[in-house]
């Protein structure tokens, strides 16, 4: 994957650093896999702005995107590689033996017309998906399951990857992408390889009307507004705001919001790094 930079011919190309479109080989999507997509604006089903700095943005088409890779024992063809407005990452068309289609997520080295699968007897090259049980340690995954038969949740976005560091009895234990390890079960399913468009993090967008088109609206700061619309602001001239903290009076800055007994820490080994 590869990024252009242009020729600096308007304000806006100065600085505008995309992703290059040379490994995407089909311009629409599969129609069967493919629903409309509605947007908010931000309002909720009273017509209330709940989100703010939501709205406008180019017509966009969910792509179904098979997380669960449940269709095991069957050889699947990549048939293409598309683009999808919903995520940073790129996807893969696959083709089943049996007939079906479906949309994955397309890791680094996938290419047109090779043949991938899922299950615990597929094997760990790049693209396949199997339990954590059956992979390798030492493997760089991503696509990774929470809970059996739940579907991918973890290490999805553009460039990322986890790392099979052990074992421990029933549990695997996976080096995330933020430095955190944490206990996954072994039932659980991930899919080899780091996921592609690692370039994505270069891109630059130049312009502000590239945000527009994203749904992306202004936003303004807190120290800009009045005490009665933010605790930062309000002051005479310029002034800095006192505690970052948010609308709510939340601090912004290492206060740590993470309920002390969530369920889920007794199965972190070591926290993300800071």
């Amino acid at each position: 994957m590869a990024i252009r930079k242009l020729k600096p011919t308007t304000p806006g190309q100065r600085h505008k650093v995309i992703g290059a479109f040379d490994n995407i080989t089909a311009s629409a999507p599969e129609k069967s896999l493919v629903v409309g997509k509605k947007k908010s604006g931000g309002r909720n089903n009273t017509g209330k702005m709940t989100m703010r700095y939501i709205g406008g943005g180019h017509k966009q088409k969910l792509r179904l995107i098979d997380f669960k890779r449940n269709k095991d024992g069957i050889p699947a063809t990549v048939k293409s590689i598309e683009y999808d407005p919903n995520r940073t990452a790129r996807i893969a068309l696959l083709y089943y033996a049996d007939g079906a289609k479906a949309y994955i997520l397309a890791p680094n080295g996938l290419q047109v017309g090779q043949q991938v699968m899922s299950g615990a007897e597929a094997a760990p090259e790049v693209g396949n998906s199997l339990p954590l049980a059956n992979i390798p340690v030492g493997t760089i995954i991503h696509n990774i399951e929470l809970r059996p038969g739940q579907g991918a949740k973890m290490v999805r976005s553009a460039g990322v990857f986890a790392q099979l560091t052990s074992r421990e009895g029933l549990y695997a234990v996976i080096k995330m992408p933020s430095g955190e390890t944490r206990r996954i079960l072994s039932a659980c399913k991930a899919t080899i390889g780091a996921v592609g468009n690692s370039d994505h993090a270069l891109e630059r967008s130049g312009k502000a009307g590239r945000s527009r088109w994203l749904g992306r609206r202004p936003h303004n700061r807190g120290v800009v507004m009045n005490p009665v619309d933010h605790p930062m602001g309000g002051g005479e001239g310029r002034a800095s705001g006192g505690h970052p903290r948010s609308r709510t009076g939340l601090y912004a800055k290492g206060l740590k919001t993470r309920a002390p007994k969530k369920h889920s820490s007794k199965y972190i080994i070591e926290r993300r790094k800071k």
